[in-house]
């Protein structure tokens, strides 16, 4: 069998279920597990993902208005080397090639391989879309332990965390314009002994004033714009500090603003939003949790200079 993962988070599952040699094609975004990168890329970028978050959300917005895809697809490959099954998703547009997309390459290269496309909402539509990914590729026992392997570690998280004084969290996921964390992200802040955010679980992130976020008045911000590294994150946060009233928020005062990977453990519906979650019971709860952080994972606010932040790791 042959499988073309047009999603990051699908690669990600399909490798956890031991599907490597399976895999002939995968997104020019796909960088984990460290084997990925060396298979066949399938897709491409018409996004300059190297610029800032404002000029990259200008990029989005003007491509969608003018009805271009904002991916492309290899299809002399699709020819030339035709999956069998396809694993896509169908939640965003901006994330990776929807199935409307693609069946206008698949029509053109005349592919008939299986679509299997993914929807989830939630940290449950994630364990669950594990299964459903399985279930599809003749490997649902495997799938069925991975997903239980899952649920049990955020049952671990609940249980560190149980008891401990609840902290007001707001979560940034895009920097300019603002957006706060959506879909499993109020979740997983829940889980890790967190509450507040102006989103609902499930629900898509939107953009959302500063004047509607500044009354959050949260204990803890933790910045984890979608695709962006720590770094990344850090470096744009230097926009924040120019929002009125930011600077003296209870968070920023004290310090407690953190820079994560939510490239790796929070924007993708994958295995690691579960790493995610414990991430932010560390954050929230580092009385609690005993377990330290990946190398370089988490940057935290270390100081102020002439109104600019500068953070150091933190673990």
């Amino acid at each position: 069998m042959k499988v073309w993962s047009l999603l990051p988070s699908a690669t990600e599952i399909l490798f956890a279920l031991g599907m490597e040699d399976e895999v002939t094609g995968v997104t020019h975004e796909c960088d984990f597990p460290a084997a990925a990168p060396a298979k066949p890329r399938v897709t491409v970028s018409y996004i300059d993902s190297t610029k800032s978050s404002r000029e990259i959300d200008e990029q989005v917005s003007s491509r969608l208005q003018a009805g271009l895809q904002l991916y492309g697809i290899d299809e002399d490959r699709l020819r030339a080397d035709p999956p069998d099954v396809i694993v896509t998703q169908d939640l965003c547009p901006v994330c990776a090639v929807s199935p409307s997309d693609f069946r206008g390459h698949m029509d053109a290269a005349g592919c008939s391989a299986r679509v299997v496309t993914l929807n989830p909402n939630t940290l449950d539509d994630v364990i669950a879309s594990v299964v459903t990914v399985g279930d599809a590729l003749g490997r649902g026992a495997e799938a069925t332990t991975l997903a239980a392997s899952l649920r049990a570690m955020l049952d671990a998280v609940r249980r560190t965390v149980e008891g401990a004084p609840l902290k007001r969290v707001l979560t940034i996921e895009w920097i300019e314009p603002l957006m706060p964390g959506g879909h499993w992200v109020p979740e997983m802040v829940r889980i890790a002994g967190g509450e507040g955010g102006p989103i609902a679980p499930g629900e898509p992130s939107r953009k959302t004033a500063w004047e509607q976020l500044r009354r959050e008045e949260p204990d803890v911000i933790v910045l984890m714009p979608c695709g962006f590294d720590p770094e990344r994150a850090d470096h744009e946060a230097r926009l924040l500090w120019k929002l009125d009233g930011w600077a003296e928020q209870a968070a920023v005062r004290d310090g407690e603003v953190y820079c994560v990977d939510g490239n790796a453990r929070y924007s993708r519906p994958g295995p690691r939003l579960i790493e995610g979650t414990e991430e932010l019971a560390r954050i929230l709860h580092p009385e609690r949790w005993t377990k330290t952080a990946p190398e370089g994972a988490i940057r935290k606010l270390s100081g102020v200079r002439d109104g600019m932040p500068s953070f150091a790791p933190y673990r």
